[in-house]
């Protein structure tokens, strides 16, 4: 199992919204479980949770994966939290399209 995390200025709903609009996208996996702090996604690439938490200004992202730091979901999670915007007034980054 691998983790990522990774701090950003979004808001926890918007993390988690994000990651719905993105991670299906990105990987092919759906979501199988949501509260309102996390979401877990499955599919045949393994599962991957993701969790935010507000601490001050900043946004606390952790997602926690099944498979090995080398897999294609890792990467393409790595990708996701990429494009949160670590910053209040940062841009948010564009999401990927078959991008290498």
């Amino acid at each position: 199992m691998a983790g990522y995390q990774r701090k950003t200025a979004l808001s926890p709903k918007e993390v988690l919204a994000k990651a719905e609009e993105v991670i299906p996208e990105l990987v092919g996996l759906t979501r199988s479980k949501s509260t309102s702090h996390s979401s877990s996604f499955s599919g045949d690439e393994g599962t991957v949770t993701v969790s935010a938490h507000r601490h001050g200004p900043y946004t606390d992202v952790v997602a926690s994966t099944d498979r090995l730091r080398t897999s294609r979901l890792d990467y393409e999670i790595q990708r996701f939290l990429n494009l949160l915007p670590y910053e209040p007034g940062d841009e948010e980054r564009p999401t990927p399209r078959g991008e290498d």
